[in-house]
């Protein structure tokens, strides 16, 4: 961080958060085949959650944070508090709900790494836009929002470009408001299935030149394995993934958007960031668990100094 820096935080995050009851399987459950029956290899408890494994991870990687976002009081309520405050996230401003916490039942084959995410979410849960304080979005470097509670989301981003201050999203799916959402996030993150959804363009960077018509900003795509692209300008950035072996993808996406917003505040070109948030992602995924796959910034680093640069 920049000295003579005021700002309170370095990255404040509004979105979700959940306790995964993890089943690893030694594959892919199909319907009406051998693997329709299959006993569990092993079963865990952990956190995750977008914005809370996000957070977790910019934490990790040095950043001063904050989450803004709801819990349940019960036991699933209590673990995720106990996990993000260990790890150094302000939780001063979460808003707790009396009942249950946001859940999820994950497989992963263990073969691939692959999941396959079952999650439930009281409405109760949902996060009012009245409940974003404006003082605290105005304190940050960055603003950092998921897709989750859309309302919240949108004010949080608004806030923030009001306060000039630069944000990042989680855009994990499509719905009405999505391209409101867009609009008022200055750097868009989005997963590889929601750009063709929102462009009507499978051409991935057919898609995002169309993007830029309407969004000024850079424009960030990620392609899993196969890493990530960005459009800077008319310039398209594109950085291939780090070949790792994955025992779990649970969380990989937050990863990579917390290794982003890292790079991106250490003042990092853009194909720079790339590099270092397909690095945190890829060590993320040799790990199971979500806030547990979260790497060290000395093991992200490593990475990238050991692992050839590929174009």
């Amino acid at each position: 961080m920049s000295a003579g820096n005021t700002k309170t935080y370095d990255v404040v995050g509004v979105g979700a958060n959940s306790v995964d009851f993890v089943y690893r399987l030694p594959g892919s459950p199909i319907a009406d085949s051998p693997t329709a029956k299959m006993r569990i290899t092993s079963y865990s408890v952990s956190c995750g959650g977008q914005m809370a494994t996000a957070l977790s991870a910019c934490a990790a990687f040095g950043l001063r944070t904050a989450y803004i976002g709801a819990m349940g009081t019960d036991d699933n309520g209590r673990r995720i508090h106990a996990e993000l405050a260990g790890r150094g996230i302000d939780l001063s401003h979460v808003v707790t709900r009396q009942g249950a916490n946001q859940f999820a039942v994950i497989t992963v084959d263990e073969r691939t790494g692959e999941r396959i995410v079952l999650w439930d979410r009281d409405e109760r849960l949902l996060l009012a836009d009245d409940e974003v304080p404006g003082d605290l979005i105005a304190s940050a470097r960055l603003v950092h929002v998921d897709d989750v509670d859309e309302g919240a989301a949108l004010r949080a981003a608004t806030l923030a470009r009001e306060a000039g201050v630069p944000s990042t999203s989680d855009f994990d799916r499509v719905t009405e408001r999505t391209p409101e959402l867009i609009a008022a996030v200055s750097m868009p993150i989005f997963a590889e299935h929601v750009l063709p959804a929102i462009t009507g363009e499978s051409d991935y960077e057919r898609a995002l030149i169309k993007l830029r018509r309407t969004h000024a900003g850079m424009l960030c795509l990620t392609l899993g394995p196969r890493g990530s692209m960005m459009l800077v300008g008319d310039d398209l950035v594109i950085e291939p993934g780090f070949p790792v072996s994955a025992v779990d993808t649970t969380g990989a996406g937050d990863v990579f958007r917390a290794g982003f917003i890292t790079a991106f505040l250490s003042g990092a070109a853009p194909r720079a960031i790339l590099r270092f948030a397909n690095a945190a992602a890829a060590l993320s995924c040799t790990r199971a668990g979500a806030l547990n796959g979260v790497p060290t910034l000395a093991e992200v680093q490593r990475l990238m100094a050991e692992a050839p640069t590929l174009r």
